[in-house]
């Protein structure tokens, strides 16, 4: 009878701690669940104490991984209360990102009789691929090339390479555009930056016209990027400021779309979604990209395609994208 006692408590003991293990799991996948919830929905609210805000607004769609590390411990609690809670940061989730990730195929509107088909690209200083990557895209058949982080002597290399086909370009600091078409109307911008490294231009296609604004944007670090928010911050209001219809803002922002920062330009003008779903991620090109800080948005225009191509030796991807001229 004492053996039989001694075993029934030892089995007692055992679910006792297997229970308290199971409860405690279940405790970490509700914690896990709502702190990841909470930081995807107002990780812009979070303060940028030490650059936690900046890492925050950029990790925010990656936050969405924390789902299945959680589901693992939920099915390891045996809790239904813990897989119902998942559903909390999916739903999160979903409602945040999930209309970003829609692939623009489903609903682009039909090509038009006229079209402008316009690449932008970081082509990475002292790679020298500046021209190649302008050839690249070329080829690719776009109609106006805006680069960003020109260095000494290559633009002048660009222009030489593609002067047969794009007769009109206009570069500033360390960005430039090259087209098919007129360029009128050009001015350098500086941003607040105190240096220039941004420009507008019409482009005076025969079938329409359009603004184009390019932009090389500070860079962002964790304790430093006062200036890429001030950039920015001016962009947006020369923008607003900017009577034209008809528009495109193009580069490299160095800002992904949940940055605080970048929510000034993105309420103003729209970001396309990519044709085949997804966020368009376009840096760093290897081992895979993780961020998109390269951007086009467009004010007054259909986007019939938007995507992101490879071209020359940059550590960035290309953005392409093709809008119906105004008036078709």
């Amino acid at each position: 009878m004492s053996d039989y006692s001694a075993r029934s408590r030892a089995v007692k003991s055992t679910q006792r701690r297997r229970s308290r293990a199971h409860r405690f799991l279940r405790f970490l996948v509700i914690i896990g669940a709502l702190a990841s919830a909470t930081l995807m929905a107002f990780h812009a609210r979070v303060p940028d104490f030490l650059g936690l805000g900046l890492l925050l607004d950029n990790a925010a769609p990656w936050m969405g991984l924390a789902v299945p590390a959680l589901l693992l411990l939920a099915v390891a609690s045996r809790s239904r209360t813990s897989l119902v809670v998942l559903l909390i940061p999916v739903f999160t989730w979903l409602v945040i990102f999930g209309p970003a990730i829609v692939p623009l195929s489903w609903s682009a509107p039909r090509t038009g009789a006229a079209t402008l088909t316009l690449s932008s690209q970081n082509i990475k200083a002292g790679t020298g691929g500046a021209a190649q990557s302008a050839l690249e895209l070329a080829e690719d058949g776009s109609d106006v090339i805006a680069l960003q982080e020109l260095d000494a002597g290559s633009a002048q290399r660009v222009s030489t390479t593609l002067e047969d086909v794009y007769p009109h370009h206009f570069v500033v600091g360390t960005v430039g555009v090259w087209s098919k078409y007129p360029l009128t109307n050009s001015q350098p911008l500086e941003l607040g930056l105190g240096w220039k490294r941004a420009l507008s231009t019409q482009v005076d296609a025969a079938s329409g016209s359009l603004r184009l604004y390019v932009i090389h944007a500070a860079s962002a670090r964790p304790n430093d990027h006062v200036d890429r928010d001030e950039m920015l911050r001016q962009l947006a209001a020369v923008v607003q400021a900017d009577p034209e219809e008809n528009m495109m803002a193009v580069g490299d922002f160095n800002a992904t779309s949940t940055d605080r920062a970048f929510k000034k330009i993105s309420s103003i003008l729209d970001e396309p979604n990519q044709d085949d779903g997804l966020l368009g991620f376009t840096w760093p090109r290897s081992p895979f990209p993780m961020m998109r800080l390269d951007h086009v948005l467009v004010r007054g225009l259909e986007v019939t395609s938007n995507t992101n191509v490879e071209a020359g030796p940059s550590d960035h991807l290309a953005v392409q994208t093709v809008v119906n001229l105004p008036g078709q």
